[in-house]
Order: structure tokens, then sequence, then C-alpha cells
């Protein structure tokens, strides 16, 4: 069963839990901005469903609440920071902010976080570019959950990638991995008791499976078979292999407590151009293109999606029951005192 809250209500209390954590207040804010937006979106699998496992991770020394962004490199138009294994939702939205910052000057950017953690929804990502005019690319990885095709073991993570592209009169949003379904969504499942769709998944012996706790154990399949694949190693080669420190096989997984000790080593890049470098008339495109795709009868992704300035604390936002009971077991553990969700 699933209830309604807010979304000032839900941001006030998981920031609370980030904050009884040790997280510092605006990383605890940003963190639990990303999460909330992510279930406004109806993407509940990289919601709040997850902050527990983000807050088992803080607990366990896994993630560092203290965690700053430390500079490693910057050649003006790329800049490498070094995450020292912090929440991902936080570092990244810098990231993409700095890469729109440098953007309007170096026509392109590149910013990257290294050692980090899992950011949630990639596609919260792309708006510190779209607000400005900005298009931008933005790749993650994770522990590995995908065989390459026809393979027999995990090789790659679910491999994200997010695009936001300018146009008019609204954004186009590319949000997906380039698996079969993300693993949020076979640990949503999972947590509700609710069988996979054939072809997504298999279990640890490489058999196809619907069982959702039988797939968290064992491999996602790629999405477009070995299209998809190739697809999911490009990213892979952009984030673990590029960024680094770990290329996904070495990605301790969140949905391990046995891992929760271990830094993930995530990779985050996020690529900014300013279309006017380009062409002046590059932005008109944006929006014909757009356009076209309507008339043709069809609908440009995330259309319907609101940018993180855009969500007001009295939105409506639906909770499982399940997740509320899980932050609610948390608030006790840490002793905090805010409202139950």
């Amino acid at each position: 069963m699933n209830g309604t809250r807010t979304a000032g209500e839900l941001r006030s209390r998981a920031q609370q839990l980030l904050t009884a954590s040790g997280v510092p207040e605006p990383n605890a804010a940003r963190t639990a901005e990303m999460l909330v937006l992510a279930d406004v979106w109806g993407v509940h699998t990289h919601g709040l469903m997850r902050l527990p496992h983000y807050l088992e991770r803080l607990a366990a020394g896994g993630c560092r609440a203290d965690a700053v962004l430390t500079p490693v490199s910057d050649t003006g138009g790329v800049v490498v920071y070094d995450g020292g294994a912090g929440l991902g939702h936080w570092q990244l939205w810098r990231a993409a902010e700095r890469a729109a910052e440098l953007s309007g000057s170096t026509g392109i950017a590149a910013v990257a976080v290294r050692n980090s953690s899992h950011c949630g929804a990639l596609g919260a990502y792309v708006y510190p570019a779209l607000d400005e005019g900005l298009l931008t690319l933005v790749f993650s990885n994770g522990p590995a959950v995908m065989p390459p095709w026809q393979g027999t073991r995990s090789v790659l993570s679910t491999s994200p990638l997010a695009a936001g592209v300018p146009a008019a009169p609204r954004p186009v949003v590319v949000d997906l991995a380039t698996s079969a379904v993300a693993r949020g969504a076979i640990a949503w499942r999972a947590q509700q008791g609710i069988e996979l769709e054939p072809g997504w998944a298999f279990d640890v012996d490489g058999e196809p499976t619907t069982d959702a706790q039988a797939a968290l154990q064992g491999m996602l399949a790629p999405m477009g078979g070995s299209k998809g694949f190739v697809i999911a190693l490009l990213v892979e080669a952009l984030t673990g292999g590029l960024v680094g420190p770990n290329l996904s096989s070495a990605v301790p997984d969140m949905f391990n407590r046995a891992d929760d000790a271990v830094p993930q080593g995530i990779g985050h890049l996020v690529v900014t151009v300013r279309p006017g470098a380009f062409d002046p008339a590059a932005m008109e495109r944006f929006a014909a293109l757009a356009e076209q795709v309507g008339d043709a009868g069809g609908r440009t992704p995330g259309a319907s999606r609101i940018g993180p300035a855009d969500l007001a604390d009295d939105r409506v936002v639906e909770v499982a029951d399940s997740t509320a009971a899980h932050l609610d077991d948390w608030a006790k553990r840490l002793n905090t005192t805010a409202a139950q969700v």
C-alpha cells in the first residue's frame, strides 16, 4: 500500500536523517532534494527507497559523511575531483554546476568526480546545464550486474546515462540504464514482493528468472541485446575507465550489507556544451526537432518532468508504506525528533 506526503515534508525528513548521520546540512539538503525529486517523477526505485541503504553505508563507514570534493586536476576545460567516498548526489550536482559554469567561457567542459558513491536518478543532474540553456551529457557506473552479450559473468554495471537538450518549449531529458531494467526497479519489486517481467534478469546460475530476490543476487540483461551491451561498455569506459578509480567489477554492492563498510569508488562524468559555440542557430534547430517529434505523433522524453527549481513544498508525493516504515525505523535508530513519514 502507498500513502502521500508533501515534497516539503519528505525533504525535511530525509535531510534530518542525513544530518543526524553526520552529513553537513548543505550536502544533506541537496541529497534530500535529489531523492524526493526522483519520487516526484515516479522513479521510486531511485527515490526515498534508497535512503535506508545510504544510511547503512554512512553508519558503517563505506560512505563518508564528512567527505569533501578535493581538486585533483584542472586544465581549464577539464576538471577532476576526488569525492573522498562521499554521497554521490551532492557531489555530482556540484560537478554539473561547475561544468555549466566552465562551458560559458570554453564552449565545452568536462567535470569528473572519482572515488564517489551512488548518486540516484541520473536525469536530475542535467538541470544545472538546462537552466542555463546548455546541452549536457552525464554518465556514472556502479556494481557489476550485467554480463557481456552471451557472457556468463557480470562485468558491467547498469551503465546509466542522461542527457539534457535545451529545446523549446520544454527541454529534452534522456535518463536511462543500458540494462533491460534499472537495478533499482529490481530492488523495488523485491521490496514489494512483485515478480519481474520475463527477459529482465538471470539468477546466480545464469538462468532466466522472474524472482526479484534471485535477480538481486544474479545478473541483469542488457537492453536491446548486443547493441545495449555495446552502449553499456562505452559508458563503463567513460566512467570506470576514464574517471575511476574502480571498474564496475570492483564496486561494492549497496544492496549487500556485507559491503557497507567498503567505499564504492564510483566515477561520475559530466560533459556540458554551450550550443552557441557551435552555431547560433543550434537552439532553433533543437526547437524544430522537438516540434517535428510532436507533429509526427510522438513525445520528447522528459517533457513532463519538473526540475529541482520547480519542486514546490506543497507538491503531493506518493510514498510506499514499506519505505515510510523503513524511514521511521531509522528515525528511532538515529534518535531524531522529526515527525514520522
